[in-house]
C-alpha cells in the first residue's frame, strides 16, 4: 500500500558530498535532480572524464513534473537559467558559461556525445573505442538501452499494477537485459582491437574485464541497473539476471568510483520512486508519457 513517502529535494550520501564539492563556478554548469537516471548518466560521465563543472540542483523539473512544491522551495533564478537552456524545463542540461551569449545543451544522449568530444580534445579520455566498427557496436548497445531497456523499466515499475501484469513486465525487462548481454558478448567476440588495451587487457567495450575503463554503454545503462537493485527489488521483487560474467560486470560497474560518487542513499530512491510504483496521476512528464503510450520526453 502506498505510504505517500516524502519527496527528496536534495542528494544524500556520496552524491551530496560530490555535489557540494562542485559548488564553485566553472565554465560548465550541470543542472540535475537528485534521483533522475538521465541526469546521473551525464554526472557519471563528467566524473569519469574529469571535466570540471559546477553542480546546480534545479527544482523546475520537479515543478513541471507535478510534484507540488511550494514557491518557497524554488530558486527563481535557477528556474530562469534552466528554461534558457532546456525549453521543457527537464534535466539534465548543461550551461556553457564561457560563451557570450551563454550556450546550453539538453537531452542526456546529446550531452554525452558533447562530453565525449570535449574530453578527447582536452585530456584524451574517451567513452568510445578507437576502432570504427567497435564504436558502432557500442552505439547499437546504447540504442537498445534507450529504445528498449528504459521504456520497459518504466512500464514494469509504473504500469504493472497487478500481479499478472507484473509477471509479464518482469519477463519483458529481463529479456531486454538479456538482449543487452548478447550485444555485449557480440562486441567482445567480434571487435576487441589490439590498439584498445589498458594494462594488457582490452578496453572500450564495457567492463567485461577488470581494467577500470568505462564506455558510453556503461554510463547509459548504469543508472537503470542500479535502480533495478533497489527500486525494482523493493517494489517489484525483481532480481537481475544470473550469470558469473554478468554479475562481475554489473558489480564492477556499480562500484566504479565515477558512478558511486553520483549515488544517493537507497532510501532516497525508494521514496522518490514510490509515486511511480503506485502510478499516481501526473507523476512526471516521463510518467505521463508512459501512461499515454507516447515516446519519452
Amino acid at each position: 500500500m502506498s505510504t505517500q513517502k516524502k519527496f527528496h529535494c536534495a542528494c544524500t550520501g556520496l552524491a551530496l558530498e560530490t555535489a557540494q564539492s562542485h559548488s564553485a563556478a566553472q565554465d560548465i554548469t550541470l543542472f540535475a535532480s537528485c534521483f533522475s537516471p538521465f541526469a546521473q548518466r551525464v554526472w557519471t560521465a563528467m566524473e569519469y572524464l574529469g571535466i570540471p563543472y559546477q553542480y546546480c540542483r534545479n527544482l523546475l523539473a520537479w515543478i513541471n513534473s507535478s510534484y507540488h512544491l511550494t514557491l518557497d522551495e524554488v530558486d527563481m533564478r535557477k528556474r530562469s537559467d534552466l528554461l534558457e537552456i532546456s525549453p521543457k524545463g527537464l534535466v539534465p542540461a548543461l550551461k556553457l558559461n564561457d560563451h557570450t551569449p551563454v550556450r546550453g545543451l539538453h537531452e542526456s544522449t546529446v550531452i554525452l556525445e558533447f562530453l565525449e568530444e570535449l574530453a578527447c580534445q582536452s585530456n584524451g579520455l574517451s567513452l568510445l573505442p578507437k576502432d570504427p566498427y567497435a564504436r558502432a557496436l557500442v552505439r547499437l548497445q546504447c540504442d537498445h538501452i534507450n529504445q528498449i531497456i528504459v521504456p520497459s523499466f518504466y512500464r514494469f515499475l509504473q504500469l504493472a499494477q497487478d500481479e499478472s501484469a507484473q509477471v509479464t513486465a518482469a519477463q519483458d525487462f529481463r529479456q531486454a537485459l538479456e538482449t543487452l548481454i548478447g550485444l555485449l558478448e557480440r562486441a567482445e567476440n567480434d571487435a576487441l582491437c589490439e590498439g584498445d588495451t589498458e594494462m594488457g587487457e582490452p578496453t572500450g567495450l564495457g567492463l567485461w574485464n577488470n581494467c577500470g575503463a568505462m564506455n558510453l554503454t556503461d554510463v547509459m545503462v548504469a543508472p537503470y541497473l542500479f535502480r533495478a537493485t533497489n527500486v525494482l527489488k523493493y517494489y517489484r521483487a525483481f532480481q537481475l539476471p544470473e550469470g558469473v560474467k554478468f554479475k562481475a560486470w554489473t558489480t564492477r560497474l556499480l562500484e566504479h568510483p565515477a558512478f558511486k560518487v553520483t549515488c544517493s542513499t537507497e532510501q532516497l530512491y525508494l521514496d522518490s520512486y514510490e509515486r511511480y510504483a503506485f502510478n499516481r496521476p501526473n507523476i512526471s512528464q516521463v510518467g505521463n508519457a508512459i501512461n499515454s503510450g507516447k515516446p519519452l520526453p
